[in-house]
């Protein structure tokens, strides 16, 4: 996973367990949602491919989950 790709899922990891949301919808909105704010902050720019990203983020939703069940 590129640096930029692993900040952008560190942060709705965080997010995630803020909001006590685990399904996969939430998920699939906070990828969005980060993208967007980081497009916004400028930490992603026009160089940079959006869809890769949410597409690298979006396949470590079964990691996540996983994860999270190993956890509680």
């Amino acid at each position: 996973m590129e640096p930029i790709t692993q900040e952008i899922f560190d942060l709705i990891k965080v997010k995630l367990r803020e909001q006590g949301a685990y399904d996969h919808d939430a998920y699939s909105a906070l990828v969005e949602e980060t993208i967007e704010y980081y497009r916004e902050r400028g930490l992603l720019t026009d160089d940079d491919n959006d869809e890769f990203i949410r597409n690298q983020l979006l396949e470590q939703w079964e990691w996540l989950q996983a994860h999270s069940e190993n956890e509680e």
